[in-house]
């Protein structure tokens, strides 16, 4: 356990159980947005009831998408370089999932605005096909952490 200790010292456990703890968070976010947006693409743009997930979407992000995915991002990248990147293939591996699930949550927010403007991107049907990438990534990335196979 010391070598993991490096420069967080004994705060390596509360940084990497705050992490876990901000991770589900974030993914918790990434389910139910896609979620949300399915609702909303059923919904007639201006309508009441459009206007109540524009509200509900908006305050998803702000509080919970937004706050989780950078404080995911803080305390993780804090643990990648608490024990440094050489030689550790499967964290190369994981930050490159990572990289790609943020981008994910980037085009889902987007894709969010774009609703909240009287758009309608994608059907009902792709927003709930969408919605099952986070899982597949959440595999990876947890099988890279746990298993560290390179």
């Amino acid at each position: 356990m010391d070598d993991l200790l490096g420069w967080l010292g004994p705060a390596y456990p509360l940084v990497k159980a705050l992490h876990i703890i901000f991770v589900i968070f974030w993914m918790a976010g990434l389910f139910i947005l896609p979620r949300y947006l399915v609702h909303q693409a059923g919904e007639p743009p201006g309508n009441a009831e459009d206007a109540k997930w524009i509200e509900r979407i908006a305050r998803l992000r702000r509080m919970i998408l937004t706050p989780s995915l950078v404080v995911t991002w803080v305390l993780g990248l804090a643990l990648a370089f608490n024990v440094g990147f050489a030689g550790s293939g499967w964290l190369h591996a994981k930050l490159a999932l990572v990289l790609l699930l943020t981008g994910y949550h980037g085009w889902m927010v987007s894709l969010s605005k774009r609703m909240a403007r009287g758009e309608r991107p994608m059907a009902e049907r792709a927003f709930r096909m969408w919605n099952e990438v986070p899982a597949l990534f959440v595999v990876g990335i947890v099988l890279l952490a746990v298993l560290r196979p390179f």
